[in-house]
């Protein structure tokens, strides 16, 4: 069929080809080689508001859709998809913004290709465009919900939340080789009597703060907040270990901004296990976390009671895993709660001391 009997096909409103185009839900509208409109389905007029009528034999740029790209660009004058499928032959697909009757602006997901006679000249451009309004409008409310979500609970429970939900996998536990992160505040009884209940949740909110944000760009999760403590996980070992020494050069430089206002200063302890957990939901039928569990998790937090203040322990199992585990490392053999076997444990060399305040000399610990 040659150009002009394709032009005429579109042209007639009881044609084979209109009716067709005009039963679909989806929006179609044909141009010739110079982007003039030949072709209008009803779905177009229902999604855009402009009529058949008003738009035949003019451009989609001539005051009416005017496209937008999700920067701003005015596509119409500068990068139209269509031209572009008309002049090269490419099938184009693309998330685009046009201008409804009323004004206002609405995102389409478009399939843009070129339509071509029986030499295989190409004669003229189809469009066809979907309103995915509702859907932006589900996305944007799902990562803003996911956003809040994230301020409560681990990236982790959430993953597996959302699995429940996809799969019905409820109460799936399975094994995983993690690395986990213990970190406890040395002296919180003692720095809640000494402070008012505000100053204790102050002091504790700058402090996670300063870990979660070290955590996420470390690649790991935070798992759960536990009073004075946080609990992390890492895959890599060694992400955990570059954790835990910018969550201690963080928290010497949070007290000189703590002392400068005439606050008490924080003392942490880190301490780090790797091996393997056990991930899944624990709780009971009305309120379940999932958390990840088993002795490894219980040997960090031992390890981190062991350690001196402002120093950081890891275990055997993850200094093995580490590739260059660097200078300074001292290594302790030391009996810990609930273990029958002494533990071997490498404790970060002791940081320098602050101008704001002295180091405090190391802590000694008992069995």
């Amino acid at each position: 069929m040659n150009q002009d009997a394709i032009y005429q096909e579109l042209r007639r409103g009881d044609s084979v080809l209109s009716t067709v185009l005009d039963s679909i839900f989806d929006g179609v509208y044909i141009v010739d080689r110079e982007r003039r409109i030949i072709f209008w389905n009803r779905a177009a007029e229902e999604i855009t508001g402009h009529l058949k009528k008003d738009v035949m034999g003019r451009c989609c740029h001539d005051s009416m859709l005017n496209h937008i790209d999700e920067n701003g660009t005015m596509l119409c004058f500068s990068a139209c998809p269509l031209a572009r499928s008309i002049q090269t032959g490419e099938s184009l697909r693309a998330k685009v913004y046009p201008q409804h009757k009323d004004g206002r602006r609405f995102p389409v997901y478009t399939h843009i290709g070129a339509i071509r006679d029986e030499t295989g000249a190409i004669i003229a451009g189809i469009e066809v465009f979907r309103d995915i309004s509702q859907e932006e409008e589900f996305r944007l409310l799902q990562e803003k919900f996911n956003a809040l979500i994230k301020r409560y609970v681990s990236t982790a429970t959430l993953e597996e939340v959302m699995e429940h939900l996809e799969g019905g996998t409820e109460g799936h536990a399975r094994v995983r080789e993690l690395t986990v992160l213990y970190l406890d505040v040395v002296g919180f009884t003692l720095f809640s009597e000494r402070n008012a209940p505000a100053v204790v949740a102050t002091m504790l909110n700058e402090l996670f703060g300063v870990c979660e944000v070290i955590t996420r760009e470390c690649h790991g999760d935070i798992d759960k907040f536990i009073g004075d403590a946080i609990m992390a996980v890492f895959i890599d070992a060694n992400d955990a270990v570059a954790a835990g020494r910018k969550v201690l050069a963080a928290v010497g430089r949070l007290n000189g901004t703590r002392h400068a206002r005439g606050l008490e200063g924080v003392r942490i302890r880190v301490g780090i296990n790797s091996g393997s957990v056990i991930q899944g939901e624990i709780g009971t039928s009305s309120r379940k976390d999932v958390t990840v569990i088993g002795d490894v998790v219980n040997t960090a937090a031992r390890i981190e009671s062991v350690t001196d203040p402002m120093r950081m322990g890891i275990s055997r199992a993850t200094y093995a895993r580490l590739r260059d585990p660097g200078p300074g490392w001292e290594c302790r053999t030391v009996q810990v709660k609930n273990r029958t076997e002494p533990v071997t444990v490498y404790i970060s060399a002791a940081p320098e001391a602050s101008p704001e305040e002295p180091a405090p000399p190391a802590a000694s610990h008992s069995a």
